[in-house]
Parts: structure tokens; sequence; C-alpha cells
């Protein structure tokens, strides 16, 4: 069996997924990066945090209220938040490419989510790629890489095929093509990792 940690990084609830997700499932577990505005597209669906003012502010006060359940650093939101989070999925896409990708997950989490730094804009993004040990010149260039904007619409299409409605989504399979268990939201990651202890004790 294999896991997938599907996100987004403008996402809290991916945030939050991401600070204990090799902890709950095991560093096996592959991180794929996905445009979740793009994802949303194919599912005809929207964000939370844009239905309203009240869902809005319940939300963050439940993403608040978790972070503050597991020990994270208070939150910090951006401003504005949400925003167009495209070129930040790129650079993700490509520093898993360079052997980067959680390092640069995690800062650019923490630079969004802790220090309320907005990753629309390209500078926070170089800034969270160069603390991960990337050039930010060479995360500049690959963000227009005809590859990587490849790369990162397959892989929404891809996650779309199989299901995924949102993130953050950790998909669960007995490897190859065949069908995926999906447990979807930043609760149900020790339901995830239930599911391969259970199968790795019975093999």
């Amino acid at each position: 069996m294999a896991a997938t940690f599907y996100f987004d990084l403008g996402s809290p609830y991916a945030y939050l997924a991401a600070e204990r997700v090799d902890e709950v499932l095991g560093e096996d577990v592959v991180w794929q990066p996905l445009s979740l505005g793009a994802l949303f597209k194919l599912n005809g669906r929207s964000s939370w945090s844009l239905a309203g003012e009240q869902p809005r502010r319940q939300g963050i006060q439940e993403v608040e209220r978790r972070a503050r359940s597991r020990g994270l650093a208070p939150l910090r939101w951006p401003e504005p938040w949400p925003g167009n989070y495209l070129m930040a999925m790129r650079a993700a896409t490509f520093a898993f490419a360079a052997g980067h990708g959680r390092e640069f997950t995690l800062r650019a989490f923490r630079h969004a989510f802790q220090r309320g730094r907005d990753l629309s804009l390209p500078e926070h993004v170089l800034d969270a790629a160069l603390a991960a040990g990337l050039e930010r010149e060479r995360v500049s260039a690959a963000v227009e890489d005809p590859q990587v904007k490849l790369a990162l619409r397959e892989a929404t299409d891809a996650a779309h095929a199989l299901g995924v409605l949102g993130v953050p989504t950790v998909a669960v399979t007995h490897g190859g093509q065949g069908d995926a268990e999906l447990f979807w939201g930043d609760d149900r990651l020790e339901q995830a990792a239930a599911l391969l202890s259970a199968h790795s004790e019975r093999w």
C-alpha cells in the first residue's frame, strides 16, 4: 500500500496536515502539490472561505482552534486571503523535482500562516525557496518553465480523476492503477494511518 498527501499552499487545513503528516503516516508518504483553484473548477466547487461572512469566520476559528490544540504557533492570516497561489504551486512542483519539496512546502506554509506572508506575491514565495536551500533565480525561472506548468496541471488532473475533491486529502492505494481510498481533511490522517497499519499487519 502507498499513501499520497495532496496539498495546496493556500489551504490552512493543508498547513495543519503538513505539520504532522510524516509523523502520523510515516516518511514514505508522497507529498503531491496540486492547484486547488483548478481542482475546484473541475469539481464545480468553491472554497468555504468565499461562502459568506459566517462560514468564513467559523472556518477561521476552527483552524485557529486546531492549531492551538496541536501546539502550533498562533496563526497570522495573510492579507488578503485567499489569493492566487498558482506561482507558489509551480514553485512547489519544481522544489520536489529538485529534491527540496518537503522543506520548501513547510517553509512556505509557515511563511503564510505563522508570519502572515501573502504567497500570491512572488518575493514571498522566493523567500521561502531561499530558506529551503533553493536559489531564487532558479525558482523564478522554473515557474515559467512549460514543463513545470504541465507537471502541475497533470498532477491536478490526475487527482481529480482519482476523486479528490479538496485538500488536504490522503489517498491510500494498493499501487499501480488500482482504486484509492480517500481521506479528506487534516482530522482524518489517523484513519489513513490505521488503514496502512492494518494492511501491513496482514502482510
